[in-house]
């Protein structure tokens, strides 16, 4: 019985059941999608590190090593399950030539290493140990995809010329956030390359008890151990593995939790309409003994089957998908071993969207408690009659005037109903604007203030080699005499003993200088200004447990120095853990030194770049455009990605919606739109005052949508990003997409629907619907 009835109420009523079985099945697979995503993504980046045994604590270092104390070290460490030393041969880029052309413009810090014999391997793309021949080299796989190298090109150094034989997975430096990328050369080639660069070593221990790698760490510190270099450790590995693929996991959920949403509202609507037209056959049932279980038990049947429909289907389309999605997942890190129980979660995120449709219609149905048998026989539908608001008069008007007033009228008698067509466009507007925002902010060059790097032209690194300080002072001098340069500013690095209890525990890497020139974004407070300030980064503020306005003290050449935490800033750089203060400390030993700069208008920062790297071939020179592209190319791709599909979902629930919204309205109205044709209306009259019902609601719709994009839209967006360690985040919202282009969008997708949803208004006949 309830197949038939179920099958004949589809044929009456195909629009709506193809509309909400659509919804269902989009939510399911966005929401299948997320869950097999999460779970190949997690997969994978275990999988690779446990292949190539990331360390879980790497310390790099320039400059003289003292291997005993290092030896020393390690026999005091219980917990340590191995530790070794590799090393990194940094190699000028201006000396690097791949395919013929030089790697001049990399901000990359590119040098050669040795495949490690006990633990950080470096892996080829089948995850197999690499053990390069005589004259060969593996490159990053991130220069393939980039297109800089492909398999059996030349790499030139000084004439020693080898032959890229592949690329590799580097467990470590594999994301373009990292600033370091390793090649995989013989030994033999090696000890050749060694007199052409300068060695970096990477002091690397792995933990029994991975619970305690931050003890490591401090103790490492603690114990005056060579760190003329960032930090690292295996859980920053892990985030900057999976920052751009997590953020586009992160707009897929968000959609989907908004898809979700606007389905429940499609069916509630189409529910109710359903309801109103069946009242008469409602109160028969209910007339001859049906219970409202029973009757109730026929509609939740009929959305139970849509629900399963719409969830396999959803399903299924997530297998068409999934592979799109788990190719750049699977390029980098590998197959995941979770291929199973990702299928398995997503499965289950179906069935929890299939019993949320059947609750949620369980909900909607309650109403069946207030239906009267002798109303609905006597009345034919609901008696809860919406009242009109006083004060739109329409006598005397012209006919274009009553249009418009005759639709805006309709509007504010029928709120409930329309509340529903306008939460859908909020939501739709969310979905579009917001993914937008987030890409206009990421692809700005002022989203750089928010990894810990201030908004400059250029950018000048001068690490890895002697005498940095008089290197510093002649780049300065050379920026200051050029006219082009309006302004420069050098911060330099160096290292200090954090003092607890009179004692030196740990050492803070601090960047000092003048940090109101090209200031970094702060969560918390401001940059310091005094001798006696110091701003911390947020991992590092959480490290040492010193928030805003707390005090710490530091040992530098001329004593003690107490300084008061005057900011708190995110910075996902060096290591992530980093702090920022103005005094001066001439005798203390530098790492390195970071100069900005800005350019006049119309001076190309590019070309100064090019021409400031072959003067000081000591320096590593980049413009900040090509810097940002270099460092995080592929989580603005995936963003943007990311956001013009949202713009397709969005613009085509919009369009689905009105559609259906009108249609419904329109089957609804046809004894009213008769009355009025009776009264002279034509079609296109009729028309107008829909398209004025349509307007008000999208203009309104839009309007808040838009706003709630770019304020909650930036709180929600400064969630996912504090989960891949950027705890500060603030939309650069670009007002001709978010405020001029995307509106437009769905003003006239709006507009379209309802032209299209409108053209049946010329089959209602007076004489047809005017009986009643």
């Amino acid at each position: 019985m309830y197949g038939m009835l179920i099958t004949n109420d589809i044929k009456k009523s195909k629009l709506v059941t193809a509309a909400t079985t659509i919804f269902i099945a989009i939510t399911a697979m966005l929401v299948s999608l997320a869950a097999i995503l999460i779970i190949n993504l997690a997969g994978s980046i275990d999988g690779m590190m446990e292949r190539a045994k990331t360390p879980h604590f790497m310390q790099m270092h320039s400059g003289a090593l003292d291997q005993s104390k290092l030896e020393e070290f390690a026999e005091a460490q219980s917990n340590l399950a191995d530790w070794q030393v590799l090393d990194f041969l940094n190699i000028d880029n201006s000396e690097l030539f791949i395919a013929g052309k030089p790697m001049t413009e990399s901000v990359q810090d590119n040098g050669f290493s040795v495949q490690s014999e006990q633990f950080d391997f470096l892996v080829d793309t089948k995850d197999r140990i690499i053990q390069p021949k005589v004259g060969e080299v593996y490159l990053p796989i991130i220069y393939e995809r980039e297109g800089i190298a492909k398999k059996g090109d030349s790499l030139e150094v000084r004439g020693h010329k080898l032959k890229v034989a592949g690329f590799l997975r580097d467990s470590q430096m594999n994301a373009s956030l990292s600033s370091s990328k390793r090649f995989i050369v013989n030994k033999k080639d090696y000890q050749v390359l060694e007199k052409f660069g300068n060695v970096e070593y990477l002091i690397e221990y792995r933990v029994k008890d991975t619970e305690k790698i931050g003890d490591l760490e401090k103790a490492y510190l603690k114990a005056d151990l060579p760190a003329n270099g960032p930090a690292l450790t295996h859980t920053l590995f892990r985030m900057m593995n999976a920052m751009s693929d997590g953020i586009m996991i992160a707009i897929i959920l968000l959609v989907s939790l908004l898809m979700l949403a606007v389905a429940f509202l499609c069916i509630r609507f189409t529910l109710l309409s359903k309801i109103e037209d069946d009242y008469p056959e409602i109160g028969v049932l209910k007339a001859i003994g049906l219970r409202n279980s029973d009757v109730k038990r026929l509609y939740l049947a009929k959305y139970a089957a849509l629900g399963l429909v719409g969830c396999i289907l959803g399903y299924l389309l997530s297998f068409a998908f999934r592979g799109i999605l788990l190719k750049n997942i699977q390029l980098y890190m590998g197959e995941s071993g979770n291929q199973g129980l990702s299928l398995l979660v997503g499965l289950v995120g179906t069935v929890l969207i299939f019993f949320g449709v059947v609750l949620y219609v369980n909900l909607v149905l309650r109403r069946f408690r207030k239906i009267s048998a002798a109303s609905a026989i006597r009345f034919g539908g609901s008696q809860d009659k919406a009242r009109g608001r006083k004060g739109i008069k329409i006598a005397g008007r012209s006919f274009p005037k009553i249009n418009n007033l005759l639709g805006i009228k309709d509007v504010l008698a029928r709120k409930k109903i329309y509340l529903t067509l306008f939460t859908v466009l909020l939501l739709s507007s969310f979905i579009l604007i917001m993914p937008q925002n987030l890409y206009s902010t990421v692809s700005s060059q002022s989203f750089s203030r928010y990894m810990g790097i201030g908004k400059s032209d250029l950018r000048l690194d001068i690490q890895q080699t002697k005498n940095i300080p008089a290197k510093t002072a002649e780049v300065m001098e050379a920026l200051q005499q050029d006219k082009q340069v309006t302004k420069s500013v050098a911060l330099t690095t160096k290292a200090f003993s954090l003092i607890k209890q009179g004692k030196a525990e740990d050492q803070l890497k601090i960047e000092l200088g003048d940090h109101t020139v090209f200031p970094v974004e702060y969560a918390e407070g401001k940059a310091p200004k005094k001798a006696d300030e110091i701003a911390l980064s947020s991992s590092l503020s959480d490290d040492i447990e010193k928030p805003l306005n707390s005090s710490l003290t530091v040992k530098t050449s001329t004593g003690n120095r107490t300084l008061k935490v005057c900011g708190i800033y995110s910075d996902v750089t060096n290591g992530g853990k980093t702090a920022k203060a103005v005094f001066t400390d001439q005798k203390a030993g530098t790492m390195w030194c970071t100069i900005s700069a800005n350019l006049k208008s119309g001076i190309s920062a590019s070309e100064k770049a090019k021409d400031y790297g072959k003067q000081f071939t000591y320096a590593k020179v980049s413009d900040i455009k090509n810097y940002m592209q270099q460092t995080f190319g592929s989580t603005i791709q995936t963003v943007a990605t990311a956001a013009k599909v949202a713009a397709i979902v969005a613009l085509a629930i919009t369009a689905l919606i009105v559609l259906l919204f009108i249609k419904m309205l329109l089957a609804k109205d046809r004894h009213e739109i008769a009355a009025l044709k009776a009264l002279g209306f034509t079609s296109s009259d009729v028309r107008q005052q829909y398209f004025m019902r349509s307007l008000v609601i999208v203009v309104l719709g839009t309007i808040i949508g838009t706003l709630l994009a770019s304020t909650l839209g930036g709180q929600v967006a400064g969630i996912a990003m504090s989960m891949m360690g950027v705890s500060t985040f603030r939309f650069s919202i670009n007002p001709l997409i978010s405020f001029v282009l995307c509106p437009v969008g769905m003003l006239l997708v709006t507009l379209a629907a309802t032209t299209l949803a409108t053209g049946s208004l010329q089959k209602i006949k007076i004489s047809d619907n005017i009986k009643e």
